[in-house]
């Protein structure tokens, strides 16, 4: 059974998603204020356009107010994870291996927080980035965020 709210929620979106012909990349659930924002980031094989987004976005939310599993008042965004995308697994990171990729840590590892450099590997919760010809492993659950670097 997912843990978080965000785990269970993806598991609840992620057949409506694909049932119109996309995939789920990732979700995020934060609480502003009173309100929370729920952020879906989809692939799709013709590229998430603002109709697909559209489209996503008024099933998934008919599909959330019928299921009533956010408390509250919420705002739903739908977008493609864009050229700097987020990752939202170790797994997720293996397509793009020799590529610039950028982590933020939750606490400071030898003196500092944001790693950035070429990606070596990536599975079992974790990965390797080559910074400045140093190999540097980071551990998933020590990452607040981690992104592809878009290059020109």
């Amino acid at each position: 059974m997912p843990g978080t709210f965000e785990e269970t929620l993806a598991e609840l979106i992620r057949p409506e998603v694909e049932a119109l012909g996309c995939g789920l990349w990732g979700l995020t659930a934060p609480t502003k204020g009173k309100k929370r924002i729920i952020r879906i980031y989809i692939e799709c094989e013709d590229g998430a356009t603002i109709d697909k987004c559209a489209e996503v976005s008024r099933q998934v939310g008919i599909m959330l107010e019928v299921e009533d599993i956010i408390p509250g008042a919420f705002t739903l965004e739908v977008s493609s994870p864009g050229l700097d995308r987020r990752f939202f697994s170790t797994e997720q990171m293996s397509d793009y291996v020799g590529k610039q990729v950028t982590a933020q840590t939750y606490e400071p590892l030898d003196g500092r927080r944001k790693f950035t450099g070429a990606l070596k590997e990536a599975g079992d919760g974790k990965f390797t980035l080559d910074i400045d010809g140093e190999d540097v492993t980071l551990h998933w659950t020590d990452l607040k965020r981690v992104n592809l670097v878009y290059e020109f």
